[in-house]
């Protein structure tokens, strides 16, 4: 037998995703290359392999070598949440801050077909664009007269910067219906952990959406798939929580952003240090945290000061950082909370999107004199909300705009907060959700100043 060592690729266009699956999964058994067990795996085989070993004894984490590309065109934003709320998959989505969207680009739930309330609905989306669309011209010229050309700039260069500022700012008067496209990249075990949180939505257009989903899936992956239903836990358990919850009626109302850390650490220190030291000792983790837990305070500092500083700016920090945890009550606008979501090493709980808790207004709009134009929008907006949800709970969510605050509980550990604070507080990241992220990098620097120290910081 050739023992030297071989890297190479297994080409999908030979084989089929459900077929490359198999091949990985016969090493386990099968001492031949994997390139000789491709030669035997036919679609068949890979069919009747997934059958036994996948859906009938469990083994999920085959289908994890399938990958499926998925397009999606002209799904709401809200159903966009929903659908990247799966943690192992990668998402690329239309972006509104470099778009200008047309009147009409928005979803119109199908619980509404014959519904009374549908005219509210569409006369209310209807207003939100042409307000979106008033207030993108409207600004736009205001910021061609107190925005200078720079030396050497373009007409073409000037007119494009400006006009991204203004659909920027502009698009907080969308609301959630608005529509969007987003490419989907993922195994076959997350695909169908994806359909059947979807098909278990009390939202028809995510149900379809699953749908959809498993029925084009299945073209890719024809077995792997094909049982992802429904899930009357994921449903029995979503009601039993919203009755529990009902009792709760504190919803205080903000017109900014804010941030509250609820709970840390006060051992952090500890328990990084131990962290540390453990990796390359032959210790029990307890002896390590006794010791850890007995060092003067510069003797920690110096074992943090030798793991951190030498963190470049692209650098990934080690993975001990990953033993302590910050949790956050974090308000923020739903524009804001549709970027702050990608971050899905973090545990993030959303609370319903509401028009109740208030807005924000953009400074730029206050600025430009359009204040009273925006208000106009967001009472447009809460008064569609509240007709539409009393008939229809969960329907009216589609009408709370981007500008409107919503609560998110969020778990993060010290290793993501140097990922998560240094890309959502630099200059390039969104205005709103830079306030948030600076917010919640101060308080957690304040309790834990030496923890933070390493963090450079994009300026």
């Amino acid at each position: 037998m050739d023992l030297s060592r071989r890297i190479y690729p297994l080409d999908p266009r030979e084989l089929t995703e459900e077929q490359l699956a198999v091949v990985f999964a016969m090493t386990s058994r099968n001492p031949q290359p994997f390139d000789e067990i491709a030669k035997v795996v036919s679609a068949e085989k890979a069919a009747d392999f997934h059958e036994r070993w996948v859906v009938n004894y469990g083994h999920a984490s085959v289908a994890e070598h399938a990958i499926i590309h998925m397009a999606l065109e002209n799904i709401s934003r809200l159903a966009c949440d929903t659908l990247e709320d799966n943690r192992l998959a990668s998402y690329t989505e239309k972006s509104s801050r470099y778009q200008v969207l047309d009147q009409g680009h928005y979803h119109i739930p199908r619980e509404l077909d014959g519904h009374p309330l549908r005219d509210v609905y569409v006369t209310t989306c209807d207003s939100l664009f042409r307000a979106y669309q008033e207030t993108t011209e409207k600004l736009l010229e205001y910021l061609r007269g107190t925005t200078p050309q720079n030396e050497g700039e373009r007409d073409s260069a000037y007119n494009l910067r400006l006009r991204r500022v203004s659909t920027d700012v502009c698009r907080f008067l969308l609301p959630a219906a608005t529509l969007t496209n987003v490419g989907m990249t993922l195994n076959a075990r997350s695909m169908e952990s994806a359909v059947r949180k979807l098909l278990s939505s009390d939202l028809l257009e995510e149900q379809e959406i699953g749908e959809a989903m498993k029925e084009q899936g299945r073209t890719i992956t024809p077995t792997l798939i094909k049982y992802a239903d429904r899930n009357e836990y994921l449903v029995l358990s979503r009601e039993a929580q919203q009755a529990s919850a009902k009792e709760e009626v504190n919803q205080p109302s903000y017109d900014d952003c804010r941030v509250e850390l609820v709970h840390y650490d006060p051992q952090a220190e500890s328990k990084l240090v131990a962290s540390l030291l453990y990796r390359f000792s032959s210790s029990p983790y307890q002896d390590v945290w006794q010791r850890a837990e007995a060092m003067s305070q510069p003797e920690r500092e110096e074992v943090i000061h030798q793991a951190l500083d030498r963190l470049g700016p692209h650098d990934i920090p080690m993975r001990e950082l990953e033993v302590v945890d910050y949790t956050f009550d974090l308000v923020m606008d739903y524009g804001a909370y549709r970027e702050f979501k990608r971050h899905r090493m973090q545990t993030y709980i959303p609370q319903p999107a509401t028009v109740d808790l208030g807005y924000i207004v953009p400074d730029i709009i206050m600025q430009a004199g359009l204040e009273g134009h925006f208000r106009e929008g967001m009472q447009t907006a809460a008064d569609g909300f509240h007709a539409v949800s009393e008939a229809l709970p969960g329907v009216g969510e589609y009408l709370v705009t981007h500008a409107h605050l919503r609560r998110v509980l969020s778990k993060v550990n010290l290793r993501e907060c140097y990922h998560l604070f240094k890309l959502r507080t630099g200059p390039e990241a969104h205005f709103t959700l830079r306030r948030v992220m600076q917010q919640a990098l101060d308080l957690a620097t304040q309790r834990h100043p030496l923890l933070f120290k390493y963090l450079r910081l994009r300026t």
